[in-house]
């Protein structure tokens, strides 16, 4: 396998580096009503085991 002969330098990396960006992630409302959730991420499951409006097998109520 090819190893570069040289280091790159700490410019060179960070100019690579430079285009990374943290965002914030996306919610959606939670459209499943009575929930203490309001928001979800998309295409997760509530934590209260609801996905797309309906309830996910193994989710037991408390």
């Amino acid at each position: 396998m090819p190893n570069p002969k040289r280091k790159h330098s700490h410019a060179r990396s960070a100019k690579r580096r430079g285009t990374w960006r943290t965002e914030m992630p996306e919610i959606s409302p939670n459209r499943t009503a009575g929930t203490p959730f309001p928001f979800v991420k998309p295409h997760h499951a509530s934590p209260d085991g609801y996905y797309k409006g309906r309830r996910l097998p193994g989710f037991k109520d408390e």
